[in-house]
């Protein structure tokens, strides 16, 4: 009996012993284990792991991108022990799993060291491509897959290379890898080992990559350099299309390196010579020269002179009387015009041109067509606060001033008479050349009331009689009878005495004495004074009547006065 206890004792720690193996060391479920390709059987393979029964494991997961998938019996594999035994009595093994487990830690050393992978893209998924990574499978987004957006990802599937991963997490699952900096990494190596095979001055033959608005790409054999639109020609080149074409063969001249952001740039216009050297023995200043217009700004129009030469019109040099007009309308693009050299600057590079220039000054010609005294005919442009603007012969404009439009009236009167568009007849009073300016003067056709024989002998100090035209509260107006002068006696001068000097008193047409204070002929100013005349005539009759001494009042020596002047006024 007691035999038999200890048999059963032993088999019970055998078996305990046999189910420790089972779960502990290698064989714990969870882990990674070698086994054995015992058998294949159509599409599995059978793996002996060392447990009661084998397992059974699809051929498809020994398969993959990039992984040859051949197995043969004897074989040493490792594989994902999921659990002991099924219910079949099987062990539960997975290739796939065994190979993400091994793989996880591979890549999050190489997370670690910064250090790239080796990958298969195998499949494309929303927003990018699904990758390999010897079990494990990333993310590669669209924008990773290369320096430049690729259209066709064909040529790139199912083929081993490299990657960078940029991002991963173990506990989701994720993993985020790179193409693009692997190619830029590798790229940045070229380059730099390229650039320093350059220098500065070289001449190398290269090939036109890309074209863009502001000059072209070229590639010196795995570096690009940039050729400036401006260094293309010598000569103006709106467009780098003008002369390049993509994959045309080309010879350039290094001009620059930038050896920290390996830069390069390139120019072909300094293959040839300048055409800017002994500019001023070229163009001397004030020859004139045909040129082609071939651009036109705001500020004016270029042109070229020869291939490589342009020189600038400013729009002050482009038209005598076209002063505030866009350059477009006066000359156009393509367009071939006679200019005159104005400046030569070989330092800047700038010549600049005269268009009006090669052209008559208008207001010489005005002048000998029409000197001074001519009788002229404009239209009236614009008027002003200081007189009429006429258009006149020649595209030129003349000024009427306020004080030439009428000899009786204010000009700020008269002004009002006249509108735009109206046509008046004007005289030439002066042509001033230099300043570009026209006088001219629309009284002068009536007439001048200064004139000797229309003022007659009027001088200052004489007595004339007058005519009242008009009364107004600081005077009154009065046309001087026997000429055609009119003139303003103000009011402190209506009277000697201060009582007296209302305008009021004055009636219109009602013919007053008054005495010539001033007369400037050239000026053609006349001034009059009723109070100066009194005044005159005071000390004039104490001299002849009477003098301080005599005892006769004042009032005497007037009533005798001015019985004396009515006695001769009555005998005339």
């Amino acid at each position: 009996m007691a035999t038999a206890t200890a048999a059963q004792s032993s088999h019970e720690d055998f078996a305990a012993m046999l189910e420790e193996s089972f779960t502990s060391g290698n064989l714990q479920e969870g882990s990674v284990i070698k086994g054995t390709v015992v058998g294949i059987e159509k599409d599995v393979a059978v793996i002996d792991v060392g447990l009661k029964t084998e397992g059974r494991v699809p051929l498809k997961e020994f398969a993959g991108p990039g992984r040859q998938g051949e197995l043969k019996i004897g074989d040493q594999v490792e594989v994902y022990l999921e659990r002991v035994e099924n219910a079949l009595g099987e062990a539960v093994l997975s290739r796939d799993k065994a190979r993400r487990e091994e793989s996880w830690g591979k890549l999050e050393t190489a997370f670690k060291n910064n250090e790239k992978v080796n990958g298969v893209i195998f499949n494309q998924v929303k927003g990018g491509f699904t990758v390999d990574l010897d079990g494990a499978v990333a993310f590669l987004p669209r924008s990773q897959v290369d320096i430049r957006p690729i259209r066709d990802v064909g040529p790139l599937m199912n083929q081993t290379q490299p990657f960078q991963i940029l991002k991963m997490d173990r506990r989701r699952g994720n993993i985020v890898v790179s193409r693009r900096t692997v190619l830029e990494e590798t790229r940045a190596e070229q380059r730099q080992e390229l650039v320093q095979n350059l220098e500065e001055g070289q001449v190398i033959d290269g090939v036109v990559k890309n074209i863009t608005d502001y000059g072209a790409f070229v590639d010196l054999g795995g570096i690009d350099g940039l050729l400036h639109v401006t260094d293309i020609a010598w000569r103006r080149v709106n467009h780098p299309t003008e002369v390049l074409n993509i994959g045309q063969q080309v010879k350039v001249k290094i001009i620059k390196i930038n050896h920290e952001t390996h830069r390069i740039s390139l120019g072909m216009k300094q293959l040839q010579d300048d055409p800017w050297q002994g500019i001023e023995a070229k163009y001397p200043l004030g020859s004139r020269y045909k040129g082609r217009v071939t651009n036109i700004t705001d500020y004016g129009a270029f042109v070229e002179l020869e291939p490589g030469i342009e020189g600038l019109i400013h729009v002050s040099e482009m038209s005598w009387t076209k002063k505030n007009v866009h350059p477009g309308k006066i000359v156009s693009t393509s367009q071939e015009v006679e200019v005159q050299v104005l400046e030569v600057d070989p330092v800047k590079r700038r010549i600049s041109l005269g268009l009006k220039q090669t052209m008559r000054n208008p207001w010489e010609v005005f002048l000998e067509k029409y000197p001074s005294g001519s009788e002229v005919e404009g239209e009236v442009k614009n008027k002003t606060e200081f007189g009429l603007f006429l258009g006149l012969d020649g595209d030129v404009d003349g000024m009427v001033h306020l004080s030439d439009l009428d000899w009786k009236r204010p000009g700020e009167q008269v002004i009002d008479e006249y509108k735009k568009g109206d046509m008046v007849r004007a005289q030439v009073l002066d042509v001033d050349v230099e300043k570009e300016r026209i006088s001219l003067g629309i009284k002068q056709l009536g007439g001048d009331p200064f004139a000797a024989e229309s003022a007659g002998e009027l001088k200052k100090n004489a007595v004339v009689t007058c005519e009242v035209t008009e009364v107004k509260e600081s005077g009154i107006d009065v046309k001087i009878v026997g000429t055609d002068l009119q003139a303003f006696i103000k009011r402190n001068d209506l009277a000697r005495d201060r009582a007296e000097q209302r305008p009021e008193r004055f009636a219109v047409g009602e013919k007053v004495d008054a005495r010539v204070t001033q007369f400037d002929r050239k000026a053609q100013k006349v001034a009059l004074s009723i109070k100066a005349l009194e005044v005159a005539e005071e000390k004039e009759a104490i001299a002849q009547y009477g003098s301080s001494d005599s005892g006769a009042t004042l009032g005497d020596i007037l009533g005798t006065a001015l019985k004396r002047a009515e006695k001769e006024k009555a005998d005339d």
